[in-house]
């Protein structure tokens, strides 16, 4: 964050206004980590604050500190659009378009709040009053780490805070392991451990704490993984019958595409998942080096995200969505722009 926009956001806070803090749809680690982490910095300034989610997010992250304060948009309506309705500032995290924020998309079009967006996907929206966008950063939560120290100093976080970023940094570089895991990531890394982030507890907490049915429905959809050796391609699919099959709960699919991804050769996994209180297909996609799945995305599935990770969506059945994937794959891959200039490795 620089010097400039810093100020603009402290002069929004001198103001003392009443804060909401909003994540994408469906939020994941570092979705909520980084609006946990932010609320607990302002809440510790003696901000008015409130965090609302738009949809319910994992089981495996309703364990971190105050995650039981977010107030889930279809759990308590009325007063979600009351609280919006009443904001004066409106932080957006981990996304740069308001239509990643459905249900409440129209609530905040329609908001005379000043915004504030901090994202690291790539081509943000021109919605907000402040932007701080970085595509090159680990997370959202790597950017609030920065929103902090820059509002107030590195003394301002504390065990509560670290715990929520260290969570998000965590789970969006895979363990430390995709290609935006930079040295700078390393560092911060460094300092929430002796603010008290506890590695072996959080990992435990999000990695180990699987119900049965989540593990058997990820040997199921393991069973059924489909890997095209021509394109150097792994993809799997999962119905909403499999899904009540294995008693589905939220989040119990995260990270499943980044199986077909452990195949030596691979540099291409998709998911393909039926939701059929949506009536849509969910789409996930990753990348090995410096393959293009933004690109992939945003051209044939309605998406987008990063060089490595990406998501989209189709309209159509299952089965027409993975043979239509299947018609566009070397097409996509023939493109001599599949593959990034700058090679990610």
């Amino acid at each position: 964050m620089n010097i400039q926009d810093s100020k603009s956001l402290q002069a929004l806070l001198d103001h003392r206004p009443v804060i909401t803090i909003v994540p994408h749809t469906s939020p994941d680690g570092d979705a909520i980590g980084s609006t946990l982490g932010l609320y607990h910095f302002l809440k510790n300034q003696g901000h008015d604050v409130q965090v609302i989610a738009p949809t319910d997010f994992p089981d495996f992250l309703k364990w971190m500190p105050a995650a039981d304060q977010i107030l889930i948009y279809p759990n308590g309506e009325s007063k979600a659009q009351q609280r919006i309705a009443a904001s004066s500032l409106i932080f957006t995290l981990d996304f740069n378009n308001l239509l990643r924020a459905k249900p409440l998309t129209a609530l905040l079009e329609q908001s005379q709040a000043d915004f504030v967006m901090v994202d690291h996907h790539q081509q943000p929206d021109t919605y907000a009053k402040i932007t701080y966008s970085d595509d090159k950063a680990s997370s959202t939560c790597e950017l609030i780490y920065k929103v902090i120290t820059a509002l107030s100093s590195e003394q301002a976080i504390n065990q509560e805070i670290a715990t929520c970023l260290y969570t998000g940094i965590m789970t969006d570089t895979g363990g430390f392991r995709f290609s935006m895991t930079s040295p700078e990531t390393h560092r911060i890394v460094a300092t929430l451990l002796e603010k008290g982030a506890n590695c072996t507890e959080i990992a435990s907490e999000v990695l180990d704490s699987y119900s049965i049915d989540r593990l058997l429905l990820l040997g199921h959809v393991l069973n059924d993984l489909t890997y095209l050796p021509q394109h150097h391609t792994a993809y799997m699919y999962i119905s909403s019958k499999t899904l009540k099959q294995f008693n589905f709960r939220k989040g119990d699919t995260e990270g499943f595409v980044n199986y077909g991804l452990r195949i030596k050769e691979a540099e291409l996994a998709a998911i393909f998942i039926e939701n059929e209180e949506d009536k849509l297909i969910k789409i996930s996609f990753r990348s090995k080096t410096n393959l293009d799945v933004n690109l992939l995305a945003r051209t044939y599935f309605n998406g987008g995200g990063h060089i490595n990770a990406a998501g989209g969506s189709s309209h159509t059945s299952l089965e027409d969505t993975v043979k239509y994937f299947l018609e566009v794959l070397p097409q996509f891959l023939s493109r001599p722009d599949a593959y990034h200039s700058n090679p990610i490795l």
